[in-house]
């Protein structure tokens, strides 16, 4: 997501401060700014979108001169990525300069507060609200990190920020909150802060990792944390050993074995803001559509490509038992050649990690043209599947890097979730059923947690089946599109061939490549359908198949009948999902490792596929 770089030293800081922007490039964003303070006291900010280069070239020919400064790359949460939206923002009369990683969550009603007292907004973003806040709040003589503390006080959601300003010379302030943070402190005083290690680690390798709710002060003298609750507070000082290479891969090997382990956070992150425990129901802002027109909504359908059309499945599943609306879910790519029928009344909602997917885009607008009403669920703000649609939601999964989705895919199912929760609420579902869909979401992201802690059984599995020539993945509701979905990412990653079916067509044609060289993988979780599910289990024993069966509980009735066990734990049927994709997304990457594959770049595939 975005890239946060600070500096304060005896060197010039706009050289230092772009090598850390470069080290953040990895992970993706669409403008870049700059803002250095001069020894005179002047604050020079210079801004561009696009890549980095964008802004290189703007101040090839001016470097800022000075030796403090903060700089940024943005991924456009809040507004499309302009030069006006781009990061640093800054006050009025230009004496406070800022930069911010996540989402203000109280945004809109801070804004409005700030334009009664008579400011005035140049952007989109929430992070504007945040240095004008700063400027309202700065009493006459205080320090800077009291002003910034006073505004964090208001604020609500998750940030990481810094800021320096010309009214307290020579210093940065830092905070965080849900939104990574560290310091970099370097020799001769030298003192870093960035949103990665891979920032600060031109300068220095001793860092110290702020918590959730940590104020770091940044000057000439030294360095100091506190808590914005709990007062001062002293961090340990940590030394990376890391190679740069491994640092922008936060430590993994792979980005698409991060991006796994990001998953935990990234169901957060779609979630945040968005639950109302009480009322059993979600907070959708991206919901611009009164709820008079949503009520007279007769007919959903779902048009998505690849992983995203795996998780359109499942919205089909999680709309019409929690909405009780009906709904069909189309190959985007084959919609607008099929003379497609939209009757009254239908909402077309497209899902997309990129917002670009070529085939998406043209059958959105085909649904257009036919006056449909559209929705997008979609990954990259500002795409074109977010501009053309009426109204959606954005997921807020960070970039994402490795070509086989992992987090976009849980991250859709969690928002699909939130969107039926949404419209269930106000059609068939009571305020208790609500309340326990909501507690297990917000119990899910620790659920995930648990399941990577098993990785190593999972690759020890791997082993065990990595010379396979065939897969078949077998699942029942919600498990179907998730066998379709595991057996994808196993034939994406590793070459092998893999096929996803619902466990009862299996009788229908595919039980005759059954056999004892067949790897079938089985999701049986304890749901509504686990009796007939047991039953497809025997049928392959039968046939002397080799059964990696997927559970949630200690499965008693399997005992003898399948081969390895795979154990997530138990939650409601709408969002076991999530828990069985997680074990499949393991498996496919251990055994394209084992293969010697590319894991992060696939032969013949691209992250987004923008012609058809």
């Amino acid at each position: 997501m975005c890239g946060i770089v600070a500096y304060l030293g005896h060197r010039e800081a706009a050289p230092i401060l772009l090598e850390g922007l470069r080290r953040l490039e990895y992970r993706g964003y669409d403008s870049a700014g700059i803002s250095v303070m001069s020894d005179e006291g002047v604050l020079e900010t210079i801004k561009r979108p696009g890549k980095l280069a964008e802004l290189e070239a703007a101040i090839a020919d001016s470097m800022p001169r000075g030796r403090v400064g903060i700089a940024h790359t943005r991924w456009a949460t809040h507004g499309a990525p302009t030069q006006a939206n781009a990061h640093p923002h800054t006050s009025a009369h230009g004496d406070i300069t800022l930069i911010h990683n996540g989402i203000i969550e109280n945004a809109g009603t801070l804004k409005k507060k700030l334009q009664e007292e008579g400011y005035c907004f140049s952007s989109e973003t929430d992070t504007e609200v945040v240095v004008h806040l700063i400027d309202h709040l700065w009493g006459e003589g205080a320090p800077m990190e009291d002003a910034v503390a006073a505004a964090l006080a208001q604020v609500q959601g998750a940030y990481g920020i810094a800021v320096v300003s010309t009214r307290d010379p020579y210093k940065i302030v830092v905070a965080r909150n849900g939104s990574p943070l560290l310091l970099g402190i370097g020799a001769q005083g030298e003192l870093m802060a960035g949103s990665d290690v891979a920032a600060v680690v031109g300068v220095t390798r001793d860092v110290v990792y702020l918590d959730d709710g940590d104020v770091g002060v940044l000057d000439r003298t030294a360095y100091r944390t506190f808590h914005l609750e709990r007062g001062s507070v002293r961090r340990t000082v940590h030394q990376v050993t890391w190679d740069l290479e491994a640092i922008e891969k936060g430590g993994f090997e792979h980005f698409m074995l991060k991006e796994i382990h990001e998953q935990p956070q990234s169901l957060r992150d779609v979630m945040r803001g968005r639950l109302i425990a009480d009322e059993g129901i979600a907070r959708l802002g991206g919901i611009t559509l009164s709820d008079a027109d949503l009520d007279e909504v007769e007919r959903i359908t779902i048009m998505a490509c690849g992983t995203s059309w795996h998780a359109g499945l499942l919205g089909e599943y999680l709309l019409e038992e929690l909405a009780r609306i009906p709904v069909d879910v189309q190959y985007a790519s084959e919609f607008r050649y099929k003379n497609p029928v939209i009757e009254p009344n239908t909402l077309v909602l497209a899902i997309s990690q990129s917002g670009e997917t070529a085939d998406t885009l043209a059958a959105l607008r085909e649904a257009k043209r036919r006056g449909a009403t559209t929705m997008g669920i979609v990954n990259v703000v500002g795409s074109s599947i977010a501009r053309e649609t009426d109204f959606g939601m954005y997921l807020h999964a960070g970039p994402e890097i490795g070509v086989a989705s992992t987090k976009a895919f849980t991250s859709q199912i969690a928002a699909l979730v939130l969107f039926a929760l949404y419209l269930g609420r106000r059609r068939a579902m009571s305020v208790l059923e609500g309340r326990t869909l909501v507690e297990a979401l917000e119990r899910l992201p620790g659920q995930v947690e648990t399941i990577l802690e098993q990785s190593d059984e999972i690759y020890a599995l791997a082993e065990k089946f990595a010379d396979a020539r065939n897969f078949l993945y077998l699942g029942r509701g919600y498990q179907f599109p998730v066998a379709l979905e595991g057996a994808l990412k196993l034939k994406e990653v590793s070459y092998i061939h893999a096929e996803g079916y619902p466990a009862a067509e299996m009788k229908h044609g595919p039980i005759a490549l059954i056999d004892d060289d067949m790897p079938v993988v089985v999701l049986a979780p304890r749901d509504p359908v686990y009796g007939k599910v047991v039953s497809n289990i025997e049928e392959v024993k039968a046939r002397q198949g080799r059964v990696i069966a997927v559970v949630s509980d200690d499965a008693p009735e399997l005992d003898g009948k399948v081969d390895h066990l795979i154990r997530v734990p138990q939650t409601v049927p709408a969002l076991l999902p999530v828990l069985t994709t997680i074990p499949l997304q393991l498996l496919a990457y251990q055994a394209a490792l084992l293969r010697g594959c590319d894991v992060d770049q696939p032969r013949n595939l691209a992250k987004s596929v923008t012609v058809e």
